[in-house]
C-alpha cells in the first residue's frame, strides 16, 4: 500500500469538504467526527458583552463555530455592526465567514494559530489604541496563551463563550474496527481537543493506534501527541485542508 488511506475526524460538515478534496487527489478517507458542537445558553453577562461590542478595540474569533454563533447573536443585537472594533480571526477559514458577513476582519496570511495572530501588525496596532480592550469569542474552554499575551501588554481581556464541544457517542471498538476494515494507514486530528477525543475513543486500543502516522495542525498538538505515546507524528503547520494536503504530499505511508 503506497497511498494514504486516512481517518479524518473533523466535524461532519468539515469532514465532507475535506473528503471531497482528498478524493480529487485519489486519496481514500473515512470520516469519523470526533468533535460536535452545541450553542451555549446565553447568560445576562454574555448579553451585556454583546450589547457593548463598541467598547472594544479588537475582537478575536478563534474558530468557525465561534464565528457562526457570534454572527447569530450579532444579528439579534446589532442590525448595523459597531464601527469601532476591528475583528480578527485565528485562521483564514474563520475570517472568510466574518468577511462574507461584511465585518472588517484581518487574519495572518502565514499560520493559523495564536502565535501568528500576535505577530500580525494590524492586531498589534489594535492593542495600542487609546483605551484598548480585547474580546475573545470562543468555546466554553480553550487555550489561554493568547489572552495571557494580551494581558501581559497591559490590555484588559474579556471572554465570550458561545458553544461547547463534545465527543459524539459511538459503539465500543468502532474506531479500531473502522481502521482495520478500511485498511487505514493514517490518522488526522485538527485540534488538541480532537486529539484528546481520539485518545478517549480509542481507550485500550490506543497502544495499537499510536503506531500509525498521525497528522496534527501545530507543533503544540504534535508535541502533545508524542507525550501521549504517538510514535510517528507529522506537523502540518496549519489546520486547513491545504496544509494537510501539503503534508500528505511530503510524506509517505509506512510500509505494510
Amino acid at each position: 500500500m503506497n497511498t494514504w488511506r486516512l481517518l479524518i475526524t473533523r466535524p461532519a460538515a468539515d469532514n465532507q469538504l475535506l473528503a471531497a478534496q482528498l478524493q480529487q487527489l485519489g486519496i481514500f478517507s473515512f470520516g469519523l467526527p470526533l468533535l460536535d458542537m452545541r450553542a451555549l445558553e446565553e447568560t445576562p453577562a454574555q448579553r451585556t458583552l454583546m450589547l457593548n461590542l463598541d467598547r472594544y478595540s479588537s475582537i478575536v474569533v478563534v474558530s468557525k463555530p465561534a464565528a457562526r454563533y457570534a454572527l447569530e447573536r450579532l444579528d439579534t443585537y446589532w442590525p448595523q455592526p459597531p464601527s469601532r472594533p476591528q475583528w480578527f480571526s485565528v485562521g483564514a477559514a474563520t475570517g472568510q465567514i466574518l468577511k462574507e458577513y461584511g465585518l472588517p476582519v484581518s487574519w495572518p496570511e502565514q499560520g493559523d494559530n495564536s502565535e501568528a495572530l500576535l505577530a500580525l501588525a494590524a492586531f498589534q496596532d489594535s492593542l495600542r489604541q487609546p483605551n484598548p480592550r480585547a474580546l475573545i469569542m470562543r468555546a466554553d474552554v480553550g487555550r489561554d496563551f493568547l489572552s495571557q499575551q494580551i494581558l501581559d501588554k497591559g490590555v484588559p481581556v474579556d471572554f465570550l463563550p458561545l458553544y461547547e464541544r463534545f465527543l459524539p457517542e459511538y459503539p465500543t471498538n468502532l474506531l479500531l474496527e473502522s481502521i482495520q476494515q478500511n485498511q487505514l494507514n493514517g490518522l488526522v486530528v485538527s485540534s488538541e481537543q480532537g486529539l484528546k477525543h481520539l485518545l478517549e475513543l480509542a481507550d485500550i486500543d490506543w497502544s495499537k493506534l499510536a503506531r500509525l502516522p498521525l497528522f496534527t495542525p501545530s507543533p503544540r498538538v504534535a508535541q502533545t501527541a508524542r507525550d501521549l505515546g504517538a510514535t510517528y507524528v507529522i506537523d502540518c503547520q496549519g489546520a486547513s485542508n491545504d496544509a494537510l494536503i501539503k503534508a500528505l504530499q511530503q510524506h509517505r505511508p509506512l510500509q505494510s
